[in-house]
């Protein structure tokens, strides 16, 4: 296999169980994932919502490094607009001084919230959130160490400085966003699950190869694998989105026609909700490595992040697992199987 294959993991609070059985399966998976071959696994951060469990990727990120040994752990990501980038650097150059070489920067453009977490984030702060790529091109330098002698905070360093600085990635599903990661000299990560358009994912794939030849192209997708066809379709069926159209000209993506109504009301302005199917890759193993294998020849795309929307626990285990760079499904009985679910 010629690309390599990381995991998004969004600690899903499934119905009836805790944020604390939650994030217990997310470390369960994370270990998973680096006993299966995996390159890197990242965890997301989402606010004010009582599905998702992953509000502080940073925290979650250090436990997730103390809890495996050689997998790299990051973010996917970290929603700048909210933050201090000097914060952000000094808590990535901490977790990076832990576990040198094994920590990702993962940043995002998106609120990661609601209107009325986005306000609580930014509350008693001079912070607009309309300033990213500032924010961004500054935190790059914090991380390298290397801020310019005429800003104005001339001479900061982010301590402590790390044996290996952490690597960054920009998430985004636009040609702008990749036309950014380029500029930097970063890795991008398209969000192909939030953005299905395959005209956009072209374009940006064009635009950062153009500025950015050896830049790494990364490429994050919905997937379900199940051992038939007809099942994975099934469990994928099951998925929807909801894209909230503001009148401003906004649109953003949510996981159910609650959030998506309560992102138009807080909001303050007029709205419509679009329900769509979620794009999501679903299928036996080897159909879902064949459309991986023929975007990577198409797309020149490095590595793939797998995500699943998926809530049931053993199905979405059962997914990564049959897609494990290491070795097929294919090489369990049920019963071996059954055991590792529950384990």
């Amino acid at each position: 296999m010629s690309y390599r294959l990381g995991l998004l993991d969004q600690s899903p609070i499934p119905e009836g169980a805790s944020a604390f059985d939650a994030l217990q399966q997310t470390v369960h998976l994370a270990q998973k994932a680096e006993e299966w071959g995996y390159s890197r696994f990242w965890v997301s951060e989402h606010h004010y919502t009582e599905q998702l469990a992953g509000a502080s990727p940073e925290v979650l990120i250090s436990y997730l490094l103390a809890r495996t040994n050689s997998i790299r752990i990051g973010s996917g990501g970290v929603m700048l607009q909210h933050y201090s980038p000097f914060k952000v650097a000094e808590n990535f150059h901490v977790l990076s001084s832990l576990a040198p070489g094994r920590v990702d920067l993962g940043i995002g453009k998106a609120p990661g919230g609601l209107p009325l977490s986005t306000k609580a984030l930014q509350f008693g702060t001079m912070n607009g959130g309309k300033d990213f790529k500032e924010r961004l091109v500054f935190l790059q330098k914090l991380i390298e160490d290397a801020v310019d002698e005429h800003h104005p905070l001339a001479g900061i360093r982010a301590t402590p400085i790390p044996p290996e600085k952490p690597e960054i990635f920009l998430l985004g599903a636009s040609p702008q966003s990749a036309q950014l990661a380029a500029d930097l000299g970063v890795a991008f990560v398209f969000g192909l699950f939030l953005n299905g358009d395959i005209k956009v994912l072209e374009e940006a794939v064009r635009v950062y190869r153009k500025n950015y030849p050896d830049g790494c192209f990364l490429v994050s997708v919905a997937i379900v694998a199940a051992p038939s066809q007809q099942e994975a379709e099934q469990l994928a069926g099951e998925q929807k989105i909801f894209k909230v159209h503001l009148q401003s000209g906004r649109t953003v993506t949510v996981q159910s026609l609650e959030q998506a109504h309560a992102f138009g009301k807080q909001a303050d302005e007029a709205y419509e909700v679009e329900e769509q199917a979620s794009n999501i890759i679903a299928g036996t193993p080897l159909y879902v490595k064949d459309v991986l294998t023929n975007f990577h020849k198409k797309y020149q795309v490095d590595e793939f992040i797998l995500h699943t929307p998926l809530q049931k626990t053993e199905e979405r285990i059962r997914t990564f697992q049959l897609l494990s760079p290491i070795h097929s499904n294919e090489d369990y009985t049920n019963e071996e199987r059954d055991e590792e679910y529950v384990s």
